[in-house]
């Protein structure tokens, strides 16, 4: 009875803090020019198991999103005031006007509001939700814009302080794609192919920062 009570009138004791988008992109937030590693798993009906591939996001200025693709093929996809220019080996660069692929004007309007820790901006394209704690939190994103939207259910963003872990994006068709940043990539890449994917990207974590 007394372990009852005692529970009961200090509950803020064993109970982690509660999470906010806020807070979420106040420790997000990277000026700019920063960059980090990925991993990405792209399924396919077509595959016997899904496509890796690693590379490395690039944030050069505030209007510039850059992706680079090391392995298993060389490619850049440069995204810059609402174009998108993809370079690939042996290749012609081909520009295209972001209104053509509504997934890559998601992923600059989403990374440039996380990384400048603009809420207000991420909110305009996204419905955002948070939940879990400052040591193991997710965000999870519903986009506004009716073309992401067509293709996209939603984005789910899960870190722990202030490391953005792992990005897994639901289609409205097709298998959940994700992908790996920072130290979860660097892990992926250490293990190679013995590498638990899911277990990476949704590793509880160490203390917030």
């Amino acid at each position: 009875m007394l372990a009852m009570l005692l529970a009961a009138a200090l509950p803020s004791a064993a109970q982690p803090a509660a999470v906010e988008p806020a807070w979420i992109l106040e420790r997000l937030a990277r000026p700019a020019p920063v960059s980090t590693p990925f991993v990405e798993l792209r399924g396919s009906a077509m595959l016997k198991a899904p496509l890796r591939i690693q590379g490395e996001y690039a944030r050069p200025d505030d209007d510039t999103l850059v992706r680079r693709v090391l392995a298993p093929y060389a490619e850049t996809t440069t995204i810059r005031q609402g174009e998108a220019t993809i370079a690939r080996e042996g290749r012609r660069p081909r520009t295209f006007p972001l209104s053509r692929a509504p997934e890559l004007a998601g992923l600059q309007a989403s990374f440039g509001a996380l990384l400048a820790g603009d809420a207000d901006a991420l909110a305009r394209d996204y419905r955002v939700a948070a939940s879990g704690s400052r040591e193991d939190w997710t965000l999870v994103m519903q986009p506004r814009d009716a073309a992401l939207a067509a293709s996209v259910r939603d984005i789910t963003l899960r870190g722990r302080g202030a490391e953005l872990r792992c990005i897994e994006t639901r289609p409205v068709e097709g298998e959940l794609q994700r992908t790996l940043l920072a130290g979860a990539a660097r892990s992926a890449v250490e293990a190679g192919a013995a590498a638990d994917d899911e277990a990476l990207c949704r590793e509880p974590g160490a203390a917030a920062r």
